[in-house]
């Protein structure tokens, strides 16, 4: 993925984008995406919105465009400036939106909506590194392993809040997988004994 968006939130209430420290006992203790990086607490009544879980609408109602793909793809064909802003005319913005995504559903993805992705592009392209094309390849091919292995152990070590926002895709078939690890341990006491009589 070019950005990374998985600590990053729109929050309720709040403007501009967030990036997640940690859960309080309140909300969310949250970090300004700016220059300044203001630590606030956005309290549990404020919806948080994860970057990573949003996905625009296309004319398949079976399928959607992740944002992630779809700043990938406003990087890609306009840089790291997006061509439009919240104060674009309508034609401005369908135009720029047609660009990245031609088969949006145009009855379900507001000019709201447009100016919404265009400014959040503008903060991230700003404060969070674009990552290459080649990098994001090997992370495509490993997608169903490694990020869920990750998951698996960055989990382990915390117990999960009740306010977490994170998804648990991934964490499931972990009771399955738990047989498949243990040996016979009958076999290897059997393979060490040899050893120490041999000695």
């Amino acid at each position: 993925m070019p950005y990374e968006l998985q600590e990053l939130a729109a929050i309720s209430g709040m403007p501009g984008l967030y990036r997640l420290v940690r859960a309080a006992r309140h909300g969310v203790l949250v970090e300004s995406l700016d220059e300044k990086a203001t630590r606030t607490l956005a309290p549990a009544r404020n919806k948080v919105s994860l970057l990573s879980e949003i996905s625009i609408y296309t004319q398949d109602p079976e399928q959607t465009v992740p944002l992630t793909e779809a700043f990938e793809r406003i990087y890609k064909t306009h840089g790291a400036t997006a061509p439009v802003t919240s104060k674009s005319s309508e034609g401005e913005l369908t135009d720029f939106m047609a660009s990245v995504i031609p088969d949006y559903d145009r009855d379900r993805v507001y000019l709201s909506d447009i100016k919404k992705l265009a400014n959040w592009f503008g903060i991230v392209s700003k404060h969070v590194p674009y990552q290459e094309a080649a990098a994001d390849e090997a992370q495509e091919e490993s997608t169903d392993v490694a990020p869920k292995a990750k998951r698996k152990s960055a989990k382990a070590d915390t117990e999960p809040t009740a306010d977490e926002p994170l998804s648990t895709g991934g964490l499931i078939p972990e009771a399955d997988e738990a047989p498949e690890a243990q040996g016979n341990p009958e076999a290897a006491a059997a393979a060490k004994k040899p050893r120490k009589k041999a000695e």
